[in-house]
């Protein structure tokens, strides 16, 4: 199964978003300061984005975990 995943960057932003599925949702923060998920109203992850992706040049690989909302 085929599935559509969506990348975008703004350089003069320097912001990167993802979105694995286009629906209704919000973002929230995570661990880490520049990197936010979205996710719906479920907690079901939908995307992430992230901060001044160009900072990022250099350093160790970013690492965040994705996580589902729990009741």
């Amino acid at each position: 199964m085929e599935e559509e995943i969506s990348a975008w960057y703004d350089q003069e932003g320097d912001y990167l978003e993802v979105i694995f599925s286009r629906k209704k949702g919000f973002f929230r923060e995570t661990e880490n300061d520049a990197v936010m998920e979205k996710v719906d109203e479920e907690g079901n992850i939908l995307g992430f984005s992230i901060l001044k992706v160009s900072a990022l040049s250099g350093q160790q690989p970013l690492s965040v975990a994705l996580r589902r909302q729990t009741a």
